[in-house]
C-alpha cells in the first residue's frame, strides 16, 4: 500500500498529522527530498555551498522569493511549512525542536531548499534485483558522520554525512553503475568496505536512523547523503534555520525518471 500511495496522498496525510514516519519505500516511482530553511541573508552562501558540494547537496528545488511556501514546480498543493512528516529547527546552530509543523516558526524572509535524496534510487535498486535493507526490514536507512571534508562557502564548511546499504560485492558494483544514473539524488557510492577509513568508529551505532542488519560476505556500501547541510548548520550556528528531521522527507511529483541519465 506504501508503494503505492500518489505523493499527493501522501502529502496530504502527513499535512493532516496522519502519516508522521519516515518515508522510504513510500509513493514510489517519485523524486524525495531533503529539505534546508534559513534567512535570506545566509541563503547565497548555501546556494553557493550546494553548487560546491553536489554529491551530498545536490538542489532539485528551491523558492522563488523569500517567504514563499507553496512549491507549485515539485508538487500539486505542496506547502513546504506542513507536507513534511518531522522537522527540525535549530537556533544558532543547535537543534531546539523537533516538530510535525512549521508554520508557527514561518517568516518572510525565509528561503527554502530542496535537495535530492537517496531514497529515490532506492526504487532503481529494486527494481534491478537488489536488496536495499533498510526496506527490507521496515526501518530508516542507516546514517553517519565522516572525516570527508567538504569545500567550505563563506560561513558554511564541515564534514558529510553517508547513509549506508550492506551488499555482497557483485550487488554493490552493479549499484555503482545504476546509481551513476541518478547524480541528482546523490549518484554513485562515496566509499565501500571499511568504515574507519571514512572515520566511522562503529557501524553498528548510525548517527542518524537506524541500524540495519549486516550479513556474513557483505559489503557496507555508502553514499553521500542529504543530512550533510545539517551538519554545515551545526558549524556555520545561523540564528535561525529549519530542516526535515532524517529520513522524513519532503515525497514531490516529479517523477524519478526524471532524473535519470540515460
Amino acid at each position: 500500500m506504501k508503494a503505492d500511495m500518489t505523493p499527493f496522498e501522501l502529502r496530504q496525510q502527513t499535512r493532516n498529522g496522519e502519516f508522521t514516519g519516515n518515508t522510504s519505500g513510500f509513493a514510489q516511482g517519485f523524486v524525495q527530498g531533503n529539505l534546508a530553511i534559513m534567512p535570506k541573508e545566509w541563503a547565497n552562501e548555501f546556494l553557493q555551498f550546494c553548487q560546491l558540494n553536489p554529491k551530498p547537496c545536490p538542489i532539485i528545488g528551491m523558492s522563488s522569493q523569500p517567504g514563499e511556501f507553496m512549491l507549485p514546480d515539485l508538487g500539486r498543493d505542496l506547502d513546504i511549512r506542513s507536507d513534511i512528516p518531522k522537522y527540525r529547527v535549530y537556533e544558532n546552530g543547535e537543534m531546539t525542536q523537533e516538530v510535525d509543523d512549521v508554520k508557527a516558526f514561518w517568516r518572510d524572509d525565509l528561503v527554502t531548499f530542496v535537495l535530492g535524496c537517496s531514497f529515490s534510487f532506492e526504487e532503481a535498486l529494486i527494481a534491478d534485483g537488489l536488496e536495499v535493507r533498510n526496506i527490507a526490514e521496515g526501518v530508516n536507512v542507516p546514517m553517519y558522520r565522516t572525516n570527508i571534508e567538504c569545500r567550505s562557502a563563506g560561513r558554511f564548511s564541515g564534514t558529510t554525512v553517508v547513509s549506508m546499504r550492506p551488499m555482497k560485492a557483485a550487488d554493490a558494483i552493479r549499484a555503482v553503475q545504476i546509481c551513476t544514473r541518478f547524480p541528482s539524488v546523490h549518484g554513485a557510492p562515496l566509499h565501500l568496505g571499511d568504515p574507519s577509513l571514512i572515520g566511522i568508529n562503529d557501524i553498528n551505532t548510525p548517527d542518524f536512523g537506524d541500524a540495519v542488519t549486516i550479513k556474513e560476505g557483505e559489503l557496507p556500501v555508502f553514499w553521500a547523503c542529504g543530512v550533510t547541510p545539517q551538519v554545515a548548520i551545526e558549524q556555520a550556528k545561523p540564528p535561525f534555520c529549519i530542516t526535515h528531521s532524517p529520513g522524513h522527507m519532503l515525497v514531490t511529483d516529479l517523477p524519478n525518471s526524471r532524473l535519470a541519465i540515460l
